[in-house]
């Protein structure tokens, strides 16, 4: 999942950023290997053609489409397009990151007060935490690829003791077409009444419960970001506009490129090259770009770069019990 590279740049050393170029994992050239392939091959078979299998008479014309190519290819605001929606797409990952929901703030709010020592307190402590854990995981089991293998029927939900068989009911018993990974919020806010009903919470003046309420408003404010990012996806013209854009260019590149007879003394061809090194470069560049967008645009997947949702999962439930039941 995502790479860490912060101890490898933790001191600026000599070649400290070049070292990274030679990792594979989460790479630029994991990313788009196969596409500078493909693109390779049709640059030599152009390349091949036109200096085997072309008369004289056709290699004229292919050369002037090569540099008509050349002259109007430009005309492509690749920059510009490519580098406005790359840096969008990785603004908008880093939004969804910052969205998932820690229980830690809620938790400290619980342990200061529901403090009873007894068992009954102890209990109310951990079913309060087991919803807050159970809405995120149910919710990030429509959102996540790894979250879904983990848990893929409620019923192995309830396997991990998020929720109840009794619960299990209760929320199938709700008929909704939409996503209800908000009932174990409602059962909180229940559970909540019910321990001041019995005396359990320590708040003579109601201030601690309003404050219970007011961060488990935060907490659905970050699970409904979450849902919406996922439902609400960059707008797939805008994805074609930059596929299409870039695509377009490399193709025009093929022609574009071609190194073409000294002897013609065309501008710029002066010189027979069989390797296209900077143009190879430059798909690299922007290809790669493309590439690192279309792993970023939905980081709930099984790309390197996608967030460890399995970690989140483990780290909040051994935080959560270790809070209410531990401290």
């Amino acid at each position: 999942m995502t790479i860490s590279y912060q101890l490898s740049v933790a001191n600026a050393t000599f070649a400290g950023f070049p070292k990274l170029l030679i990792r594979w994992k989460g790479s630029v050239y994991k990313l788009m290997f196969k596409e500078l392939l493909v693109f390779s091959v049709l640059y030599t078979t152009v390349s091949l053609v036109y200096r085997l299998a072309l008369t004289d008479g056709q290699r004229r014309i292919f050369e002037r489409f090569c540099i008509h190519v050349d002259e109007t290819i430009n005309h492509v605001p690749l920059t510009f397009v490519l580098g406005f929606y790359v840096s969008f797409v990785v603004s908008r990952w880093w939004e969804q990151l910052v969205s998932y929901p820690w229980p830690d703030r809620m938790l400290y709010l619980i342990g200061h007060y529901i403090p009873g020592k007894d068992e009954r307190s102890r209990m109310l402590r951990r079913a309060l935490a087991r919803y807050l854990n159970a809405s995120t995981i149910l919710l990030a089991r429509s959102l996540s690829v790894v979250s879904k293998k983990r848990f893929p029927t409620l019923e192995h939900v309830v396997d991990a003791g998020l929720l109840t068989a009794e619960e299990l009911k209760m929320y199938n018993a709700v008929q909704l077409q939409y996503g209800k990974f908000w009932i174990p919020l409602v059962w909180f806010t229940q559970l909540v009444d019910q321990a001041r009903a019995e005396g359990l919470v320590h708040d003579p003046s109601g201030m601690g419960t309003k404050q219970l309420l007011n961060e488990l408003m935060a907490f659905r404010t970050s699970l409904g970001k979450m849902f919406m990012y996922d439902w609400v996806s960059i707008p797939v013209s805008y994805t074609q506009v930059v596929t299409l854009a870039t695509y377009t260019y490399f193709l025009g590149c093929l022609f574009s490129r071609q190194p073409l007879d000294p002897t013609q003394s065309y501008k710029g061809h002066n010189f027979d090259t069989y390797v296209p090194i900077f143009t190879i470069l430059q798909f690299v560049f922007y290809v790669g770009w493309l590439k690192v967008a279309e792993a970023l645009i939905n980081p709930w997947g099984e790309d390197d770069d996608d967030f460890e949702v399995n970690w989140f999962i483990d780290r909040h439930l051994q935080v959560s019990y270790a809070i209410v039941d531990d401290m």
